[in-house]
């Protein structure tokens, strides 16, 4: 069974970015009155730059939101290539400077992910389950959080029935060494997005839908959460 997808579509992304914050503001915020607190985890790159401006803006109770990362390279925050410092940058002002954020770089292990992960995923599972929010990307091969094709543990990563919260990930396309959230990890939430822009990744994820081999379609036929997909030329 595939996942029930609900489409969004629109004709230039600062409507895309203005709709989906609010859309997302909308579930942390009923997450925090019905629960008194939110979480959300989110993915990194450029593409969601704009809708992180918007989405600060948001009046919500932001003292009660914690922030994570879907997936973060494996370097410092002074580095260009952290997910971490995007966001610190682009989504932790105005409103929401005041939100908790959990990184999943881990200076003490610096040196090795490998080394990091129990650490890691402790401190991802402290949060509680399941998220109220995950916002995932999708790079041009059809990668999503570091589910990269090729990838040394990509079979593990998705893996329907693991149990590990995060996993490591070295491959070609993926640059530095990554840790990610597993497959199961990012489907346990109550709210799921996929956040594309470009005619390239519309045609990647048609693909995938149609039976390509991309890591995405992992994410399409699951069964576990309905998948809101964002996505403006």
């Amino acid at each position: 069974m595939n996942a029930k997808i609900e489409r969004h579509e629109f004709a230039d992304r600062l409507t895309l970015a203005d709709k989906l914050a609010r859309d997302v503001a909308s579930k942390l915020d009923a997450a925090i009155k019905a629960r008194g607190k939110a979480t959300m985890a989110v993915s990194g790159g450029g593409t969601p730059k704009t809708m992180f401006a918007v989405l600060a803006e948001q009046e919500i109770d932001w003292s009660k939101v914690t922030v994570t990362l879907v997936d973060e390279r494996w370097v410092d925050t002074d580095s260009d290539r952290s997910n971490a410092r995007m966001v610190a940058e682009h989504l932790f002002h105005h409103q929401s400077h005041t939100a908790s954020f959990v990184p999943l770089f881990d200076r003490a292990h610096k040196d090795n992910v490998d080394d990091a992960l129990d650490d890691v995923g402790a401190r991802i599972d402290a949060l509680g389950l399941p998220f109220d929010v995950v916002l995932l990307g999708m790079g041009g091969d059809g990668h999503t959080a570091s589910f990269f094709p090729g990838g040394d543990n990509l079979a593990a990563a998705l893996d329907p029935n693991g149990t590990r919260t995060v996993i490591s990930m070295r491959a070609e396309g993926a640059g530095e060494p990554r840790i990610t959230l597993t497959l199961p990890r990012v489907l346990d939430t109550r709210a799921l997005y996929l956040h594309i822009e470009g005619d390239d990744k519309k045609r990647v994820l048609e693909q995938a839908e149609n039976g390509g081999d991309f890591p995405i379609a992992a994410v399409l036929k699951q069964d576990r959460v309905p998948l809101d997909v964002y996505w403006a030329p």
